[in-house]
């Protein structure tokens, strides 16, 4: 007999990770956030430190900006999230501009300004969003690109607690965040607004998370509608919570349909007494897979940015999935009406349309068009009765400017409004041109009726008059529609990423995806993988084009030798579960990302191309 007491078991090992040191962060347009103060790695020594890569055009990025709050609040003593804002439209490399839209999305992080994408390129980043993840001791420990990653980092993040707690190189504490001091202006980055049947003007106070009701000089307050905090309940006035409303339109003349954005949902608004409903969406963000149509508040949507009543249903830019969707108030139910969810230009029946981020809505003066501002194509386009998609003005992804004449060459930089005009004529509100241009279809041409805006949202039509959101001057503007155009110098701008280099003849795409621990691939109802890729021009890709499942997210591509550049668009998602063969039914995340990789062609090029979704590129 044995009385000695058992050896206690040891602690299982950390996981052996790759690690990397990580680059400085560098940015010639400083630091926001930090009350003042400069910011280096040596600094951050001893934090968990998240980098994320953004833009703020970029729907996906401000799904991430939320995917995030959780972590930033639950983390706080041993967690430092650092934004790391690298531009691809001309308008986001002002520093003003970058300086907005931290207060507009209520960015509560350093924030790092980084115009000309040194620190971008440092990190070989490809895409918007990606986050990188620096361990305590100021290694890069892991990549993640695109949206739904935020409960892989949490758990990575407990595991860095635990094993630098344990090294003695975990420091807590509160970290360099300073807020900035709050402004009093009646309107904070309004988003979008409405000419009521009384003749007053209903905003929505973005960044306030409230609607506003104002006079009808668009300056007296009447009365505000939202508790003023991010919340997503239904009730009277003064207590429902909006969480960054955007689009209004009338659903009838006692009530409003509200696109509430960050919510996902649409929201009912009863004019005479103030009270808030719910008439779609559950809260939750829509993800690949999740039901396309159903009872209206049964339903995920994702990130609606406005609407408009068109042929008795009211219709909804899905700008979270590059896609238009309808309610019907008559069934109470929701459904996709066009578009993929591929973000790009492509215009024909509305199930085979591409869509990049439509954010602005207006249906002509004679009921036949549905106007469509898409934002991230620089576009404006139009749905007619049938359901089909056009293009107004507009290439795609990567050509922005501010050029009038002909609508064939004309260029717009990132339009957030449509205004229908009486004549048949279209007002775009032509956001980061600070402009507000007109395309008439009668001579098909676009022309420029004011400048000097700042970041118009949206228009509206008051008597004469057109009342302009002017969002980063936080205010309504009053402007008599000019009988003459305004003479703008032509401006022409393509999107500003280095290419990269690669072999003619066959490249290997390799999409990189590590399941977080404790995770793996669930292969139990077929594939959980998906790879589209696309090329711009379309006869780059000989070879691989298309949609496949394939579990390595490996592809082989045949690249054209005649074309000398162009761009790969790859659309990557993986689905990945608990791994624990004891539960019957374990929690599933979707990771998915969408690439636009510019390519030049050349002798002694790459002949792999890695796109890191999740983990570490092993090669």
């Amino acid at each position: 007999m044995n009385d000695a007491a058992p050896a206690p078991t040891p602690a299982p090992a950390p996981r052996r990770r790759a690690r990397v040191r990580a680059p400085e962060l560098i940015g010639k347009g400083g630091w926001l956030n930090t009350g003042g103060e400069e910011l280096t790695l040596a600094d951050l020594r001893g934090k968990c430190v998240v980098v994320d890569f953004w833009t703020f055009c970029c729907i996906n990025c401000l799904h991430v900006l939320d995917e995030l709050r959780e972590l930033e609040e639950k983390h706080r003593d041993t967690v430092v999230i650092i934004g790391v804002h690298s531009p691809k439209f001309v308008h986001e490399a002002e520093h003003q501009a970058v300086v907005d839209a931290v207060e507009r999305y209520g960015v509560e992080h350093p924030v790092l300004d980084d115009p000309e994408l040194a620190t971008w390129k440092q990190y070989a980043v490809r895409a918007w969003p990606t986050l990188v993840v620096i361990d305590p001791e100021g290694y890069v420990v892991a990549q993640h690109a695109g949206e739904g990653h935020a409960h892989a980092i949490a758990r990575l993040v407990e595991e860095l607690e635990e094993e630098h707690a344990a090294k003695g190189t975990l420091r807590r504490g509160d970290g360099p965040y300073v807020a900035p001091e709050p402004e009093p202006t009646t309107l904070r980055f309004p988003g979008k607004a409405l000419l009521l049947p009384s003749g007053n003007l209903l905003v929505s106070d973005t960044t306030r998370h409230q609607l506003v009701e104002l006079a009808a000089d668009g300056e007296t307050v009447v009365r505000r509608i939202g508790s003023g905090v991010r919340g997503f309940s239904d009730g009277p006035a003064d207590a429902a919570g909006f969480n960054e409303p955007q689009g209004l339109a009338l659903l009838d003349e006692g009530a409003v349909v509200v696109a509430d954005t960050v919510n996902h949902a649409l929201r009912r608004l009863d004019l005479a007494t103030g009270e808030v409903t719910t008439l779609a969406g559950t809260g939750k963000q829509w993800w690949q897979g999740s039901p396309t149509s159903g009872p209206a508040r049964e339903v995920d949507l994702s990130s609606p940015w406005d609407v408009a009543v068109f042929g008795g249903r009211v219709w909804t830019a899905m700008a979270g999935v590059h896609q238009l969707w309808t309610y019907d108030p008559a069934t109470d139910t929701v459904a996709v009406a066009a578009g993929t969810t591929n973000e790009g230009l492509v215009d024909g029946p509305g199930a085979e349309a591409w869509f990049a981020q439509p954010s602005g809505l207006a249906v002509s003066a004679d009921g036949e068009r549905l106007w469509l501002a898409d934002s991230e194509t620089s576009a404006l386009r139009w749905v007619d009765r049938d359901g089909a998609v056009h293009t107004a003005v507009g290439t795609g992804l990567f050509d922005f400017g501010h050029r009038d004449g002909a609508a064939g060459q004309a260029l717009f930089q990132h339009p957030l409004g449509v205004t229908a005009l009486p004549d048949g004529s279209v007002a775009v509100s032509d956001t980061y041109n600070h402009a507000l241009r007109r395309y008439d279809p009668a001579t098909d041409e676009v022309s420029t009726l004011a400048t000097d805006l700042r970041e118009p949202s949206d228009a509206v039509l008051v008597g004469e008059d057109i009342v302009v959101v002017e969002s980063a001057r936080h205010r309504l503007t009053r402007l008599r529609l000019p009988e003459e155009a305004v003479r703008v110098a032509s401006v022409a701008h393509r999107t500003q990423r280095a290419a990269t280099e690669v072999a003619p003849g066959r490249l290997r795409l390799d999409v990189i995806f590590q399941a977080p621990a404790g995770q793996k691939l669930d292969t139990r109802y077929g594939p959980s993988t998906r790879l589209l890729v696309s090329s711009t021009p379309p006869e780059l890709l000989l070879e691989g084009e298309g949609e496949g499942a394939d579990t390595d997210l490996t592809r082989e591509l045949a690249l054209n030798p005649s074309i000398s550049e162009g761009v790969l668009h790859v659309s990557a998602m993986a689905a990945s579960c608990d791994d624990d063969p004891a539960n019957e039914y374990p929690a599933c995340h979707v990771h998915q990302q969408d690439w636009g990789v510019p390519v030049r062609l050349a002798e002694g090029g790459a002949e792999r191309l890695p796109l890191v979704l999740a983990g570490m590129d092993a090669e």
